[in-house]
This record gives structure tokens, C-alpha cells and sequence, in this order.
């Protein structure tokens, strides 16, 4: 029977990560993920049901996606040949980092954003170089622009609005750096639905800008579809890499029933933008905290306390939220989900007792 030192064979670069870390306890009001807190509405179940009762699971999905494609080309209005569909964005951002660089080669992005820029990259031996927001989680375009040149980055990441801060940097910003970069810049628009901000115009003038949209954040988490709008070269680049069958038939079609009646949808995101507005007032009147604004559908802030006994204590009452303590410029930073109105009323009431209690 071999034994062999299975250490010795695992990649120096893959020794280096640490995994994507999504806290998973047991509580009643999870608010930690950046889901949708609304389950489907009914009518969009009822054919969701109707739906599945037609699918062949005995055969392979369609490997183009087509069906999805052709409802998200009419909402968009950009042709199928500008569009890639992805398990769930994270994919999207593996199969970009695949075309576009080699080994050593260099991506950048803002910090903090969103932690699988850095992971995905680092696992692919691709270097990952950051540049540091401002007080109000900004940035300025030539010093930023310096800093690619100096990396010599293949890629630019812009998470729109960017996780966790949640807000929408300054368009003007990146603007120019659509304008001056040569790489090729990457919107990763995930919140899109909740800011309602986009550079999706932008495509029609720039051939090095990708769109990276999600159904995650808006009730189909589950599913993960994600896609990527973008010149057809691009695209006819991710056809090469992506594997057969990436996405899969329940996905694909339901997405698209979704898609195509997305009126209860849009109910569902107008409430939580109407619960993110009263959360953020709720909070910033609370002194033991700093709320920040938010154009997605999460809310970040920092507690004047430490933010791991905060965390704990809400776990203790049922409610999950995310720490995010461990990020140097987080420091004692908590991000919360916006929920649905008595989840939202629940945590405030359990954050009050918590920040205002001794101990």
C-alpha cells in the first residue's frame, strides 16, 4: 500500500491561500451572505414547477446557454455573441484570469473589495497587487493609473458597487482609467439591481471592458448564474477555456422564467432598498457605531468595540451576520445582509442590547 508525503506535491502557491472563508452557523436570521433574505414569489415558483416538469435530466444541458441568452440579450440589448454564462461569477473570474495571463503575470484591483480577485489569481500563480481606497473607500484615478503601469497589470477588478464597503466609487475615476488602461478592465457589476449604476454603455466604445453580472444577489443564489457581457472576441475566448456544460439545465431555465418575469422581482428589490435606507438612518443614529453608505444590498459598519465579542453575541440571539475584522483597514467591521422588515427590526434590537451592554 503507497503512502507518499501528499504536502510535498501540493503547489507552494497553493499552500500560500487560505480558502474563501462563509461562516455557516446555525441561526435563524442569516444576514451574512448578501442573499436575497425573500424566497421566490409565489407566481414565480408556480412556474418555476411547471417549468421543471418539462426538463430531460437524462440529458446534458445545452451547452451554449442559448435559451438564457436570447432573454438577456433583449434586456440588455446587446447581441448573444457579447454574452458568456458562467457558474456564478467566480467562474467568470477564474476563465478571464486564465485568457489573459500567464504565470507571473499581474491583476489588479482596489482594496478591500472582493477577496476572490486575489485567491483566484495567487492559485494560478498570477501576482495580485492591490491599491488602497481613501477614508470614504475611494480612489483617485493617475495614482491608480501609476500603479497599474508600474505592475505592468494584465487585468483591472472594479467590484460596482464594491464589496464589502458597498459603495459605487467615483465614475469619473474609472472613466479615466477606461480611457488610459490597455488591459483589459473588468466591471464586476454583482449589486447592479440595488445601485442601478452601470458602465454596460461603455462597451459600444471600449473592446477591453467586461460586465459581470449575477443572479445571486436578487434570489437565485442557489442557481449560480452568473455572465459576462463583452466584445465578441472576448467571448469567443471564454467559449475556449470554460468547461462543456458549465451551467446546468435547472439553472439555465429558470434563470430565464425569472428573467422574463421579473416584475415580482423588482417588488422584492425595491423593499430592500426601502429596509437598506432604514437600516442605514436606524444605525447611523446609534453613537457606539460608524455606519457607512451603501448602494448595494448590504450595509457596512464599525463598532467601537471588538468586533469578534460583537459577532459572537449575535450568534448567541440567532443572528449572522459577517466579521470582517481580519482585513487590516476592517478593523472591528461588521457587514449586515439588508433582510426583510422583521429580520432588519430584530437585528437592530440585538445590536442595540449588545452595544450598549458592559460585557
Amino acid at each position: 500500500m503507497a503512502n507518499v508525503n501528499l504536502d510535498q506535491l501540493v503547489k507552494d502557491k497553493i499552500k500560500a491561500l487560505k480558502a474563501y472563508h462563509v461562516e455557516n452557523f446555525d441561526c435563524d436570521i442569516k444576514l451574512h451572505a448578501n442573499e436575497n433574505s425573500y424566497p421566490p414569489p409565489s407566481e414565480i415558483l408556480d412556474l418555476f414547477q411547471d417549468t421543471f416538469r418539462t426538463f430531460q435530466l437524462n440529458r446534458y444541458p445545452d451547452p451554449a446557454s442559448q435559451r438564457l441568452k436570447d432573454v438577456l440579450s433583449k434586456r440588455l440589448s446587446v447581441s448573444t455573441d457579447q454574452l458568456a454564462i458562467g457558474n456564478g461569477s467566480d467562474e467568470l473570474i477564474q476563465i478571464l484570469t486564465q485568457i489573459f495571463c500567464d504565470p507571473g503575470d499581474t491583476v489588479a484591483f482596489p482594496d478591500p473589495t472582493f477577496a476572490m480577485y486575489s485567491i483566484i489569481a495567487r492559485g494560478m500563480g498570477v501576482k495580485a497587487e492591490s491599491f488602497p481606497l481613501d477614508e470614504k473607500w475611494d480612489f483617485t484615478a493617475e495614482p491608480f493609473l501609476d500603479m497599474l503601469e508600474k505592475t505592468q497589470a494584465r487585468i483591472v477588478f472594479f467590484s460596482y458597487p464594491n464589496n464589502p464597503t458597498g459603495n459605487c466609487f467615483n465614475r469619473d475615476a474609472i472613466q479615466k482609467v477606461l480611457e488610459n488602461f490597455k488591459g483589459i478592465t473588468v466591471l464586476d457589476e454583482a449589486y447592479y439591481d440595488f445601485a442601478r449604476d452601470t458602465f454596460l454603455d461603455q462597451l459600444k466604445t471600449h473592446n477591453n471592458l467586461v460586465i459581470l453580472r449575477s443572479l445571486s444577489k436578487i434570489g437565485l443564489a442557489g442557481l449560480r448564474v452568473g455572465y459576462a457581457v463583452a466584445h465578441p472576441t472576448i467571448i469567443k475566448q471564454v467559449d475556449k477555456i470554460r468547461l462543456p456544460y458549465n451551467s446546468n439545465t435547472v439553472s439555465q431555465e429558470l434563470a430565464a422564467v425569472l428573467l422574463n418575469r421579473f416584475g415580482p422581482v423588482k417588488q422584492q428589490i425595491d423593499q430592500i432598498l426601502e429596509q437598506r435606507d432604514w437600516l442605514i438612518k436606524t444605525l447611523s443614529h446609534l453613537p457606539e457605531l460608524e455606519t457607512f453608505p451603501s448602494d448595494a444590498n448590504f450595509v457596512l459598519f464599525r463598532v467601537h468595540r471588538n468586533s469578534e465579542e460583537v459577532f459572537n453575541r449575535l450568534v448567541e440571539k440567532g443572528i449572522l451576520v459577517r466579521d470582517l475584522n481580519s482585513h487590516p483597514r476592517l478593523s472591528n467591521c461588521l457587514r449586515v445582509t439588508v433582510g426583510t422588515h422583521d429580520e432588519n427590526a430584530e437585528f437592530v434590537t440585538q445590536i442595540k442590547s449588545i452595544l450598549r451592554s458592559k460585557g
